[in-house]
């Protein structure tokens, strides 16, 4: 009786720990927050096992079989399209609710998208600060007024189609010169950082359509 969160490469599928795939082939059953994309993942590595949908539309629903499940004695590993479950990423409902069952959880070590786009940046980051993806719209302007006078680096995950008004909307609460970079598609054939000030970076995304998924970097006040 055991959950695992295990962490699933950002990219390139080789940055998996030997650990995770002996953990993933030792699971009684696999929660996926996308079973197509995480069957890529398991076939690369010759992983099968019964495959469980578990993402941020059902969670709630399912929650009570998946204990159920566990307090029967399975082993359940829990894995996201990319990175460490519960970064941004379905888990926290499920790891609270075991901790409340005293069902064990151990979260393995592994790939999170922001800790190479911080260290890579060249930005300090001995302290910092992660905040996800900004509301789209509830709440928005409220977390940038919060973090305009924030002096540790800021990190946040951005979609490529808000990328360009995120910068700009930026630059209006942070000022045009704050230095900032883009990571996009990190462990991946077209990774790409971009650095320079926000304006400069919202300038060019506002010409240059970017793609992939995205972590912005930005230096404390």
């Amino acid at each position: 009786m055991r959950l695992y969160l295990v962490p699933s490469p950002i990219g390139n599928l080789g940055d998996i720990t030997y650990r995770a795939i002996d953990i993933l082939r030792q699971a009684d059953g696999i929660l996926c927050e996308d079973t197509r994309t995480s069957y890529i993942l398991l076939k690369h590595y010759q992983i099968q096992k019964p495959l469980t949908s578990y993402h941020q539309h059902n969670e709630h629903k399912i929650l009570p079989h998946l204990i159920q499940d566990l307090k029967q004695g399975k082993t359940l590993a829990l894995i996201t399209d990319a990175g460490t479950p519960g970064i941004s990423d379905p888990g926290f409902l499920l790891v609270r609710e075991c901790i409340k069952e005293n069902i064990p959880v151990e979260c393995l070590p592994g790939a999170t998208a922001f800790v190479p786009a911080l260290i890579q940046s060249g930005i300090p980051g001995n302290r910092f600060v992660f905040e996800g993806f900004p509301p789209i719209k509830k709440g928005r302007q409220t977390l940038f007024k919060s973090l305009a006078d924030e002096e540790r680096t800021i990190i946040l995950y951005e979609s490529p189609h808000r990328l360009a008004k995120t910068l700009r909307e930026l630059c209006q609460y942070f000022g045009n010169d704050r230095p900032a970079a883009v990571c996009r598609e990190l462990t991946k054939l077209f990774e790409e950082t971009r650095k320079g000030s926000l304006i400069d970076l919202a300038t060019h995304y506002e010409t240059t359509a970017p793609k992939g998924e995205i972590v912005l970097v930005i230096a404390g006040k």
